[in-house]
This record gives C-alpha cells, sequence and structure tokens, in this order.
C-alpha cells in the first residue's frame, strides 16, 4: 500500500468511518498478530491482546501526527498493550532454577535446525517475566533501562531476566536438537 493511501485511511479512521477502520485492520492485523505473540503465552492470549490494542489504536490514531512508521506506531501501541496486561497481572510464577544448564560452548547449528514456528513457541513456554524481558531487548531493541521502566523492575533485574531467559531457552533448543537427532539417528 502507498503511503498516500495509508493516511487517507488513517484520516478516515480519524474520522471514525468504519469501512476505513476495517480496511486498516485487515491490513494489519497478521503482522501486529505476531508481535502480539511474542508476548503472549499461547494463541488465545495474543489474540486477547491484538483485539484490546486494536481498540487502542482506534481511540487513539487522532494522536498520530503522520510523522515516522504508523506500522511502527501501531506495534508500539500493541507491545504497550501486552505489557500493560502484564502488569496488571501481577500474579506470582515459580520460575524452576535452572543451574544445573550446563553451557557445552558455542554449538554450530544451521538455520535450518530448527524452525521460527518452534523458536516462537520455545519462548512463549518462558515464564512471562522472561519472555517479557527477551522479546523487548532481542526482538524489538528496546534498551535496559527503557525495560526497567515500563516493567517497573530495576536494571539489574531486567539484565539478570535476559539472561535467565536465554539460558532457558538455549537449553531448549539442545534439548530439541538432541530429540531430533536421535530420531534421525532411529530412522
Amino acid at each position: 500500500m502507498e503511503n498516500h493511501q495509508l493516511d487517507q485511511i488513517i484520516k478516515d479512521c480519524i474520522k471514525g468511518k468504519s469501512k476505513a477502520q476495517e480496511f486498516l485492520y485487515v491490513e494489519f492485523a497478521s503482522k501486529m498478530l505476531g508481535v502480539s505473540l511474542r508476548y503472549s503465552k499461547d494463541l488465545a492470549e495474543a489474540e486477547d491482546t491484538l483485539q484490546d490494542g486494536f481498540i487502542k489504536i482506534f481511540q487513539n490514531i487522532k494522536s498520530y501526527q503522520f510523522k515516522g512508521s504508523f506500522e511502527g506506531w501501531m506495534r508500539r501501541i500493541i507491545v504497550n498493550t501486552a505489557l500493560e496486561k502484564f502488569r496488571k497481572a501481577k500474579k506470582i510464577q515459580i520460575v524452576e532454577e535452572f543451574a544445573d544448564i550446563e553451557d557445552d560452548g558455542d554449538e554450530n547449528y544451521s538455520e535450518s535446525d530448527i524452525s521460527i514456528d518452534i523458536l516462537l513457541k520455545m519462548v512463549q513456554e518462558l515464564p512471562d517475566r522472561y519472555r517479557m524481558v527477551f522479546s523487548l531487548y532481542v526482538l524489538d531493541g528496546y534498551p535496559h533501562n527503557e525495560i526497567a521502566e515500563v516493567m517497573n523492575i530495576s536494571v539489574g533485574t531486567s539484565k539478570s531476566n535476559l539472561a535467565r531467559g536465554r539460558a532457558i531457552l538455549k537449553q531448549k533448543v539442545r534439548d530439541y536438537l538432541r530429540v531430533k537427532e536421535n530420531n534421525l539417528r532411529v530412522c
């Protein structure tokens, strides 16, 4: 879609035209669902976040300044919606200690060894706090000071959660690839 077309659709959304809102939703829902999935434990939670995020997008679209990427503006709202849900939940989650994770050194895995879908599922399985910090830092490029601010934690806690999340993911990838390798040997 060309910029002038998108600008007109945004202007129509500001006027409250439902056809423009529907078009915008259809155009961007799948991309924003991908963003939401990175912060959610499953598809149902991601879809809830997506819906809540689009409500906020339509409620606040008049604040879009037509500067920078509109998709980036929307992405920020979706991420903030996911973070808001996380903060509201404030549930205590028991986190299994992974002190026994050994570092075998840098394995030489190729990109084809594990699919993006399986890797995303592993990220979704991380404890909530680790998943949020990992997604913000690795996938969306937030610095630790911003993560600390939006999650209401210290910078040190953000760094620690990232390190623990990475360690858990690394172990999950190793375990997955070992099982995959063993299954190939059996065949």
